[in-house]
């Protein structure tokens, strides 16, 4: 009886629509978008009609769309059917986005639904003898990117049979409502018989047998639920990924297309709630769709349309630093406030590889209360325990979490759905409340006439959970009533999945990192400018620059996820970034040299909260520098001396100074570190330390295979070698190959240090290889310490349970540390984030190179560099958290410009900030984004309770303490210069600071 009861679906599709007449198509072809004011600017192509061709991947097109209603159809509902193998946004007589419209060959999970949007109204009832004419925006490719034909597949006006259209719905929902109850059920068996006595009408299908049908399902369809133990709240959603498969350009259009069609079904359905993250894609509708923004605007007013999360984009929440996620907060929280008067409570990241163990912390001193998730469910080998819970940080904030239990973002709104979500809720003994995304998604679009006509029949089904539709901060309201006999998870949220994208586009990751550096000593050298002498603070250029940084950490860009085109693009952007910012750098230490009176002479910057003694290269000579705290000399007054040790030995066997003795083996592998202070051998006995292991990886830019290290494809072998001294440095220069691949390094011990740098070039053409290098040492933990955002975390190093085995790769920024009670070895690095530890055994991923998306990702040339420090003590009393901030923070040489001596007062160079406790970092330094306080950003790096004094270098009028979005939550002192603060393990502090004008 249920398969003749399916087989009555497609009858009732087929006969919904009834054509009646052909559309004519003008387009005018471009390969990138055009405006709709330059809408005939391109190429003409002529008259369009079905399977005619009109494009090729990417490219663009207006189409001018024309035809007449019959006359013969009056009093029908008349609609036009528009398929032309791609995405199509129609636009009104002003240019303004009115409806999206996609292909129905576009790729998605037919699970999930039907991507197909190919419906616009004409009239209901339509008079007869309408002229159709609009213009639609034309891209030629479907929501995931994919070249599907470029071909027009249907341009017809058709007749709506209403009465055919809302049958096929009652019975889609009835027959699939069978399929989740139990199979002895009353309820199961009273529906069955309904739909086939109904379907005995429907042996002749005419208007009339669907009228009578339709009242027969009524019954049904009527019956409703007493108290459900479970109320389903349901948003209408189109994750929208800024760049994935498609450029960021069609993100934009896409974000049109999504929005329009919302819109639209607002006008239709009045219960119908939809929301959409992102700041940085409403500022896109903002600047290039100004007439749908305005729309957005008022839905939002209205309650109708939520606007969601708390950040500026969905950032990959791994690589990203710990300020960028700060700044992240900021601008996002701020957009939302300014144009829409909104504060968000809510992080929305429904598909990000994991959640750094730094968020919590984050989101409650930016006010955000809740987040939401689902992508822990992609999890391989481990469920998650729970769908509602408190996330408790490594600083021990909790958040309220929600993990919607249907375990996806692009719900089809189906009775299948709120089946799933009551049958798979893992906390449905302490929570009568769980969310449900629905919508097409990924590639934009949202919802459907599908989805919003399956959930007006299931508001309250007898058989299935009640659902509402509403806002999803409404939705955590009612959970956090419940939320006192919630779990708590603490530590990191780990993705089980994509550890790949924790390597993969190198480049990017190298780019990403120095830049959020470069940002940081940019805000601190301008803040001391506008501090000392009332200079204009760059803001709008800061701000300008930091959207686009956080913009490249989208989930799907950042983590090397996108096709060959977003690198190709992005990779110019942060190059042309990069050089911003080294000549704001410059120009601002100039200046403040020539204000220190160091006309003409070299001086260094020091911007990190502890004095530093450095090597540097000056003019070809080096010199040993000491620096204060937050501080500058000239180049004169801080060298030490320029006298070179004489302890220091380079051969193609030995790498020797005071500290330290290296031999190489023949093959270019180190085989001894000793540590001459210590008096310990720091590599495992007979083990080869710094080998470069290739091994075959036929993953794609997401994952590779778990046991890749039975899948080797052999080692890079050296091919020349030379040592050489240069100045300080014992220098043995290697150089590598395999394959099509080279990899040059200059292995360089300085003098005085016991720092092991490793500096690599690598011109890396395999495909299908993964390169990773790895030190056995003679250290044996447990846990090894990983430097993240704000803090640092600590993870097994041994393989007991099916957990530990499926977190094999880690996420670690500037360092992974190994120790004993007192003795240690980390392996530090300037841009790497792939990380393993098994045992005794450090091991870093450097490259990779998978063939999807880009089929070109990191064949290119690579730079990067790693360190290895072994160390007394463990991970804090061997301060390598600091060595991992110096050796990617590096002094700044300034020279203050030739013949400004006498022109400006000369001003002693001061410490802005002076921190006396060596655990406590400051993190940022920044004017403030809305008044004239000055912004400290400062944290806990140990892990343990600690004071500290702080000093500021110029008296103050107040202190404050503030939350992340700058706002002050008390007053610290008045009229002091000094400060004794307190912070609980891993805590942030964010101080506002007024100076006395």
């Amino acid at each position: 009886m249920l398969d003749k009861a399916k087989a009555i679906l497609p009858r009732l599709r087929e006969a919904i629509y009834e054509p009646v007449g052909e559309l004519a198509i003008e387009a005018w072809l471009t390969k990138e978008p055009v405006p709709f004011a330059d809408r005939m600017s391109g190429t003409p192509i002529g008259l369009l009609r079905t399977e005619d061709e009109w494009a090729s991947l990417w490219e663009c097109a207006w189409m001018h769309v024309t035809g007449e209603v019959p006359r013969s159809v009056a009093g029908h509902k008349v609609v036009v059917l528009l398929d032309v193998n791609g995405e199509l946004c129609v636009v009104d007589d002003c240019g303004v986005p009115y409806r999206g419209l996609t292909t129905k060959r576009s790729t998605f999970d037919l699970i999930l639904g039907s991507p197909c949007k190919r419906e616009l109204l004409i009239g209901n009832p339509a008079e007869g003898g309408e002229r159709i004419d609009f213009w639609a925006d034309a891209a030629c490719n479907d929501l995931f990117g994919k070249f599907t034909g470029g071909t027009i597949k249907e341009a017809t006006i058709a007749i709506c049979n209403e009465s055919y259209r809302r049958l096929y719905y009652d019975w889609e929902v009835l027959t699939e409502l069978i399929e989740q109850l139990p199979e002895t059920g009353a309820r199961r068996a009273q529906v069955l018989q309904t739909l086939y006595e109904a379907s005995l009408v429907l042996a002749d299908l005419n208007p009339e047998s669907a009228v009578r049908a339709a009242g027969m399902l009524d019954k049904e369809l009527s019956r409703k639920n007493g108290d459900t133990a479970l109320e389903v709240s349901a948003i209408g959603h189109a994750h929208i990924d800024l760049a994935w498969l498609w450029p960021i350009r069609e993100t934009i259009r896409k974000g049109a297309r999504t929005f329009a069609t919302a819109l639209r079904n607002m006008e239709n359905d009045p219960d119908y709630v939809f929301g959409a993250s992102q700041p940085q894609l409403y500022q896109w509708m903002k600047e290039r769709y100004p007439g749908l923004y305005k729309q957005v605007k008022e839905r939002i007013s209205e309650g109708r349309w939520e606007a969601q999360g708390a950040m500026w984009v969905e950032p990959d929440t791994n690589i990203s630093g710990g300020e960028a996620l700060v700044r992240q907060i900021l601008y996002g929280k701020r957009f939302f406030r300014e144009e829409f008067g909104r504060d968000m409570k809510v992080l929305w990241l429904p598909d990000v590889f994991g959640y750094s163990g730094s968020l919590p912390q984050l989101l409650k001193k930016a006010g955000v209360d809740y987040m939401m998730t689902q992508k822990l469910s992609w999890s391989v080998y481990n469920t998650h325990p729970h769908h509602s819970f408190y996330w408790e940080g490594i600083d021990g904030t909790r958040v309220l979490t929600h993990l919607p239990p249907e375990d996806t973002y692009n719900s089809p709104a189906a009775p299948r759905s709120v089946a799933k979500i009551e049958s798979h809720y893992l906390d449905s003994n302490v929570s009568e409340h769980a969310l449900m995304l629905f919508g097409i998604g990924d590639g934009g679009g949202g919802p459907g006439e599908e989805h919003l006509e399956r959930l007006s029949r299931m508001k309250n089904l007898l058989g299935l959970p009640r659902v509402v539709q509403e806002s999803s901060l409404a939705f955590f309201s009612k959970l956090e009533e419940e939320a006192h006999r919630f779990q708590a998870f603490k530590g990191e949220l780990y993705l089980e999945k994509h550890q790949g994208t924790l390597t993969t586009q190198g480049r990017n990751k190298r780019y990403n990192r120095k830049l959020e550096i470069a940002l940081r000593e940019l805000e601190y050298a301008a803040s001391l400018l506008w501090v000392l002498e009332g200079d204009s603070y760059p803001a709008d250029k800061l701000e300008r620059i930091w959207k686009e940084v956080l913009l490249y950490q989208f989930h799907d860009i950042l983590p090397g996820s996108s096709i060959t085109r977003v690198y190709t693009e992005s990779l110019e952007r942060y190059e042309a970034l990069a050089e911003e910012l080294s000549g704001l750098i410059r120009q601002a230490y100039e200046h403040l040299a020539a204000r220190f009176g160091w006309s003409g002479e070299a001086a260094v910057f020091n911007s990190l909260p502890w004095d530093r003694k450095e090597w540097i290269n000056r003019d070809g000579s080096w010199k040993r520098v000491a620096v204060p705290a937050m501080g500058s000399l000239t180049l004169a007054a801080s060298v030490q001396s320029e006298e070179l040790p004489a302890e220091r030995t380079a051969t193609e066997q030995v790498l020797e100074n005071e500290a330290l003795s290296v031999r190489f083996g023949a093959e270019g592998h180190i085989e001894s570190l000793y540590d001459k202070r210590n008096r310990r051998e720091t590599l495992y006995p007979g083990g080869r330390a710094n080998v470069f292991s290739i091994y075959h990886d036929d993953g794609d830019a997401w994952d590779f295979p778990q046991d890749y290290r039975e899948r080797l494809a052999g080692m890079m072998q050296l091919t020349a070698s030379r040592a050489y001294v240069d100045g300080p440095h014992a220098v043995l220069e290697q150089t590598y190959a395999f394959g099509d691949s080279k990899l040059t390094q200059r292995i360089r011990l300085s003098a005085g240090e016991t720092v092991l740098r490793f500096e690599t070039e690598a011109d890396w053409n395999e495909s299908g290889k993964m390169l990773r290098v790895s030190f056995p040492v003679n250290v044996f933990a447990d846990e090894v310490t990983c430097d993240i955002q704000f803090g640092s975390i600590k993870r097994p190093t041994t393989r007991n349970n099916l957990l530990e085995f499926a977190r094999d790769e880690i996420c670690a920024h500037r360092y992974i540390d190994l120790s004993e009670k007192d003795y240690g070895v980390a392996l530090l690095n300037d841009c790497k984030y792939g990380h393993s530890v098994r045992g005794h055994v450090l091991d870093l991923n450097l490259l990779r190179s998978p063939h999807y998306p880009d089929p070109e990702a990191d064949r290119a040339h690579h730079e990067f560099c790693y360190y290895l420090y072994p160390h007394a003590g463990d991970v804090v009393d061997a301060q390598v958290g600091r060595l991992g901030y110096e050796l990617n923070v590096p002094l700044v040489l300034a020279e203050g410009p030739e013949g400004t001596a006498g022109q400006v007062q000369s001003k002693q160079p001061i410490a802005l900030v002076t921190v006396e406790n060596p655990r406590i970092m400051l993190e940022a330094v920044k004017k403030a984004e809305d008044s004239d306080h000055l912004i400290i950003r400062l944290y806990e790096t140990a892990g343990a309770h600690a004071n500290t004094r702080l000093s500021f270098g110029l008296p103050c009028t107040t202190i404050e303490e503030a939350n992340l979005m700058e706002e002050p939550t008390e007053l610290l002192g008045e009229k002091v210069s000094e400060l004794e603060l307190a912070f609980k393990p891993f805590e942030i502090r964010t101080l506002r600071v007024e100076f006395n004008s």
